[in-house]
């Protein structure tokens, strides 16, 4: 491999700010920059010039087609392709592609959820270019097609997607953070942006094994399952080498990503077994939540090149670690400086103390919102079961900080800083280490790590721009309180002061160094008045909370009727998740494991009597026992399967949240006894009779 591989094949399928001042006039790219670092609106003589620039780049890339890539509320991507092509009444064609096309399409769409916000027969949709997330090639195997990003929504204007609210969140938070910036005399800040980094987790098994269990291929969790005799355990698998296979899929990961710009930069494995992490460079949270989008698609596109299978469920496997997705989320102005960055003295720096005490509030003022948009009904499979972070939601700030605040609360200011110091471990030969003035709490949801926060209860396979979302409005609201009070002050330097000891003794109860799987924690979290929602659908209420309307509607992030469609859809997302996952689980018992435990019956029957036939008083308790132990749990879970097939007919008669509590206080439970039962048939029955992989089969594939 040349010495320069890597730089010469970054950002190469990517409409970089080096490629547009290659292909765009002076004049033009000057006001398309103005455009991307002032909000300006787009002229359309620079949108014909851009989108020229645009084609004769993809053009000589070798694309044929142009898409309009934008994220609906499904949560994943979408794209509809249009060629170049236009014909010239000649009997032949030109390839064209207009501003018009590149500013706006028209994909209808009207089947993608909208929570009520339209019906079926209302299709007019629109997408509208992003112009501040860089449009990108994606190389399929029979064609090149240039990914416009951009925004969607429908006829009258309002929101479908994930992108819309965030950038209007963006937006929010800039306005809001520049007004504390300038309340400090720095008025020469254009931009305050957040800063995002989405570490990812994920599972690769053998494709062929994923392709022989329905559960995997359907609901990407594995329904069934005895526990393997060797799971995580003996930590083996963390951090540790990382196999010839996986290696050979990380290495084309990582390229196909470096080519599309994503800073992929941090990869290893992780506590389960066949369980992997990935990290990239922080970027803007824009940028940042479509390369994670990116990234999870060519995980599963890669994987299946090297004959794996990615999954990104929460929880594929039942007994071993889930998987999470951590949300590493930090203020940057547009001259390069954190806003999180405490400096070596953090008691004396207020721009610091307010910006966190900010954020401590945000945090606590909407604990159930950060917990409804970090999760999907995958989560609950994961969430609190001493392996993630508690459903309860808890701010981390570590030695350092909490001693601040404690100083703060109790005198008014603080007059110290703990301080890290040298480490001393005993070995002359090594070189002195310096220690971080605090250690990490890995079991918190919202951890301060240094110099950003790393909310780590995100689920593994949802786009982050929900929770982006959320994080920045919820600041700006508490920024733009802090600005109200302060911009009105005779005396700022005072005021501060005030406002910080205030706000973090208002504040105060959603702070917790500890243990956060406790149950200790549960029960004071309780008495501290914090909320626990332990399931998905528990949360969804908030978003008809007119506290959350009022939040929302006031920063113009979405309107009342967008946040309600947004609960109907997650509504709907769960009753449909479980659905399928019930339906599954059915068709798996009926026509896999309960055929196949008969015919090993048959088997111990049919070998039962050829001992009699030799010995008609010889008898073998083994294979009675065994026979009986079968037998009645295959009557168990027949009794159970009908269980849950009536439940399953019931829960057809609800609609909306009823339905989807339904299917959580009755459906779920039952399906879990019927697992219950599977999974011991599975350790009675012969592997060979087995129908599907087992877990020591997926897990330990060489």
């Amino acid at each position: 491999m040349q010495k320069d591989y890597v730089s010469s094949i970054f950002g190469q399928n990517l409409f970089t700010d080096e490629v547009m001042r290659d292909y765009l006039p002076k004049p033009i790219y000057l006001k398309l920059k103005s455009t991307l670092e002032e909000n300006v609106e787009l002229n359309s003589t620079v949108a014909d010039t851009v989108a020229h620039a645009m084609k004769e780049w993809a053009l000589a890339r070798g694309a044929t087609h142009y898409t309009h890539w934008f994220q609906p509320l499904t949560g994943v991507t979408a794209e509809k392709h249009d060629a170049f092509i236009k014909p010239i009444g000649t009997g032949k064609a030109i390839m064209e592609f207009s501003g018009k096309e590149l500013i706006k399409g028209e994909p209808d769409a009207s089947s993608f959820p909208s929570g009520g916000i339209r019906s079926t027969f209302e299709a007019r949709g629109y997408t509208a270019w992003d112009c501040t997330s860089p449009a990108f090639l994606k190389v399929e195997a029979s064609r090149v097609v240039l990914c416009i990003p951009t925004i969607f929504c429908a006829y009258t204007g309002e929101a479908l997607d994930k992108k819309t609210p965030l950038l209007r969140s963006c937006e929010a938070l800039n306005i809001q953070a520049k007004r504390i910036l300038s309340l400090f005399g720095e008025k020469n800040i254009k931009k305050i942006e957040c800063s995002v980094g989405a570490e990812q987790e994920y599972f690769l098994v053998s494709h062929e094994k994923y392709m022989k269990r329905l559960d995997l291929r359907l609901t990407g969790r594995t329904l069934f399952g005895a526990k393997p005799p060797k799971g995580q355990e003996m930590g083996d698998h963390y951090f540790g080498s990382i196999k010839e296979k996986v290696a050979f899929f990380m290495k084309e990961l990582d390229e196909e990503l470096w080519k599309l710009g994503v800073n992929m930069k941090t990869e290893h494995n992780e506590v389960a077994p066949s369980q992997h992490e990935c990290a990239p460079v922080y970027t803007n949270v824009n940028i940042a939540t479509d390369h994670n989008q990116i990234t999870m698609e060519m995980m599963k596109k890669v994987a299946k090149r090297h004959g794996l299978e990615c999954l990104l469920h929460e929880k594929p496997f039942k007994g071993v670690n889930g998987s999470g997705k951590h949300n590493n989320w930090s203020l940057t102005t547009d001259t390069g400086r954190n806003l999180l960055e405490p400096g070596k003295t953090p008691h004396e720096n207020a721009q610091f103390l307010l910006f966190l005490s900010a954020i401590i509030a945000a945090v606590d003022e909407n604990a159930l919102l950060l917990r409804l948009v970090s999760s999907n009904p995958g989560n609950d499979q994961r969430l609190g079961a001493h392996e993630a972070p508690p459903a309860i939601i808890s701010i981390f700030l570590g030695d350092q900080l909490e001693d601040i605040v404690e100083q703060i609360i109790d005198k008014g200011e603080a007059n110290t800083s703990k301080a890290g110091g040298n480490m001393n471990i005993g070995i002359h030969s090594l070189p002195i280490i310096f220690k971080d003035s605090t250690d990490r709490n890995r079991t918190s949801p919202f951890a301060f790590t240094g110099n950003k926060f790393e909310f780590r209860m995100v689920a593994s396979s949802i786009s982050i721009a929900d929770t982006n979302t959320a994080l920045n409005v919820a600041v700006a609201e508490e920024l733009r309180k802090i600005a109200d009070k302060l911009e009105k002050s005779t005396n700022i330097e005072k005021a501060i002061k005030r406002l910080i000891r205030k706000t973090l003794t208002d504040h105060q109860r959603i702070i917790f160094n500890g243990n956060g799987y406790s149950d200790d924690w549960v029960k004071e979290a309780a008495r501290r008045g914090l909320p626990n929602a332990k399931s998905f659908i528990d949360a969804i209420a908030t978003l008809n909370d007119p506290k959350t309307i009022d939040l929302y509607e006031k920063h113009h992030v979405l309107t009342k009727k967008e946040l309600s469609s947004r609960a109907e859809v997650d509504y709907e997302l769960y009753s449909n998740t479980i659905n399928i996952e019930v339906l599954t689980m059915i068709d798996m018992v009926q026509r896999q494991y309960i055929p196949s435990s008969l015919k090993y019956l048959n088997y111990l029957c049919d070998t039962n009597q050829k001992i009699k036939a030799v010995d008609q008083n010889l008898k073998l308790d083994t294979i009675l026992t065994l026979i009986n132990a079968i037998s009645k749990t295959i009557d168990d879970a027949n009794y159970q399967l009908n269980e849950l097939k009536k439940l399953e007919s019931q829960a057809a008669s609800f609609q909306n949240s009823k339905q989807a509590f339904f299917y959580k206080d009755n459906l779920v439970p039952q399906m879990e006894k019927l697992r219950k039962t599977i999974d011991t048939l599975e350790t009675l029955v012969a592997k060979e009779y087995w129908p599907v992989p087992t877990y020591t089969d997926l897990l330990f594939d060489e």
